[in-house]
């Protein structure tokens, strides 16, 4: 079913299929709120039509997505959205706690939901993929060598920079 450009978020939610670089966006009819969408009226953020539309990119994501690939998606959605909406709002996010900011390297900031709950993660520096992972022998490492140095752990930042390993080749 195909929307009207800028009549999409009026009781609609949006449903991402990965299939492409630029998802393909599809509508279902549904009013439940994204878990970012509660957490910015909790903050007291007005949700505008283009904010609704850029936290729910931001909801839907699974790639950690930088602002140019945030615009990406949410223009292909409402072309009303410009580059300095999208900078705004997440920097408005980020600075109320919804968003976490990371700096994976290749120079642009990357962004995911603040309430995922704690994970590290791995970069491939090749092609900037981001793995998250969860280890808890690496968890309880950091709580001793804290303790070690006479600390109580509070918390913490991994991040891992790797490149993919080829598989070897295969000898006749």
């Amino acid at each position: 079913m195909d929307a009207p450009a800028g009549n999409f978020y009026n009781g609609w939610a949006l449903r991402f299929v990965h299939r492409s670089p630029l998802p393909d966006m599809t509508l279902t009819k549904t009013k439940v709120p994204t878990g970012l969408e509660v957490l910015c009226t909790q903050h007291g953020l007005r949700m505008t039509g283009q904010r609704r539309v850029i936290t729910r990119v931001l909801a839907e994501a699974h790639d950690h997505p930088d602002a140019d690939e945030v615009y990406r998606r949410a223009n292909a959605i409402d072309g009303r959205i410009s580059l300095s909406t999208v900078y705004r709002t997440v920097k408005l996010l980020e600075t109320k706690g919804i968003l976490e900011k990371h700096e994976f390297g290749h120079g642009r900031a990357r962004y995911e939901a603040s309430q995922r709950g704690h994970h590290d993660h791995l970069i491939d520096v090749a092609t900037g993929r981001v793995i998250e992972f969860k280890n808890e022998a690496i968890e309880k490492l950091q709580e001793q060598i804290a303790r070690q140095h006479g600390y109580k752990l509070i918390g913490h930042r991994l991040e891992l920079y790797g490149v993919a390993i080829k598989p070897p080749k295969k000898t006749p």
